[in-house]
């Protein structure tokens, strides 16, 4: 069983969970999950997480994630995309200085109402589950951040551009905010994801390429992160003796006594922060946060 994190090229047709379905044939292990869904007709860098590595999963929804987008203005459909029933067509008034505006006007943060095909729960409910049914429901804005739009290309009513953004950030819901400022509505045409953290498209592989290379564990295991590698960024320590290893084995709160900062000998634990522990035999065993309210560190995930 491979354990780690393996960075999938998802192509266009397959849902994330498409691509974890076909990779548990593939691996032949069932304990498989992505980080995150990528539409269906999105294509690009879908972490996925294997074995003890499916703990990761919470860990890597939270980095930043960087696409390449185009867009057609001049008309709205239900999904935001141009796949969905169009609403409306609007003549495109807005020259290339207006359009360029409307896109950095987005830059930095915003409240964005997410659309209503998307993945998101609401009374244990999917979005698109509703919206299949012609339902719609309120939806709260939620702060998202654009941290950069660039490489804009425009040859109206075409616009492509590259966005660096946030979790939770919608491609499509950017256009068609985008569109509405201009007046015209706007709509996602393409999508790929280049970036999601340290994944990047140029280390990804397709499916077809992990099957080639799945019958041969060598050839398949240099494309694999080690979950001890993912959290190289953590503060390392380790049990201080038999007794804390005993503790930390069994998932048990630590004292801060109990361990020893690598790197950091005989400096203070800040509140909050999370730190790899390693065991008396060196092996790396969980994640463990520090409460300085109770002065102690508790397992946030255990990975033996």
């Amino acid at each position: 069983m491979f354990d780690g994190m393996i960075n999938v090229y998802k192509e266009q047709g397959y849902t994330s969970n498409d691509v974890v379905a076909c990779l548990r044939g593939i691996l032949h292990q069932r304990r498989i999950g992505h980080t995150g869904t990528l539409d269906p007709d999105a294509e690009g860098v879908l972490p996925v997480c294997l074995g003890t590595g499916t703990k990761l999963c919470s860990l890597i929804t939270d980095h930043d994630k960087v696409y390449e987008a185009s867009m057609r203005l001049g008309m709205t459909t239900d999904t935001q995309d141009i796949s969905g029933r169009v609403i409306a067509r609007h003549t495109v008034e807005a020259d290339e200085e207006a359009v360029r505006a409307a896109l950095m006007n987005f830059v930095g943060g915003y409240a964005q109402i997410p659309p209503m095909y998307s993945a998101i729960k609401i009374n244990g409910r999917k979005l698109y589950e509703l919206a299949r049914k012609g339902r719609t429901v309120e939806r709260h804005p939620r702060p998202v951040t654009i941290y950069s739009i660039d490489h804009i290309s425009i040859c109206l009513p075409d616009i492509s551009f590259t966005v660096r953004c946030s979790k939770g950030t919608y491609i499509r819901t950017l256009c068609n905010d985008v569109g509405d400022a201009l007046g015209c509505g706007g709509v996602l045409t393409a999508l790929k994801r280049t970036a999601v953290g340290r994944f990047t498209v140029q280390q990804s592989l397709t499916l077809g390429q992990i099957e080639e290379l799945a019958g041969d564990e060598e050839k398949l295991l240099p494309h694999i992160i080690s979950v001890e590698e993912m959290l190289a960024d953590y503060p390392a320590a380790s049990a201080a003796d038999e007794r804390a290893d005993r503790l930390l084995h069994n998932g048990n709160p630590l004292n801060p006594e109990d361990v020893v900062l690598q790197g950091r000998p005989g400096g203070t634990l800040r509140d909050g922060e999370e730190l790899r522990i390693y065991d008396a035999s060196g092996h790396f065993t969980a994640l463990y946060r520090y409460e300085k309210d109770r002065n102690r560190l508790r397992s946030s995930k255990m990975f033996v």
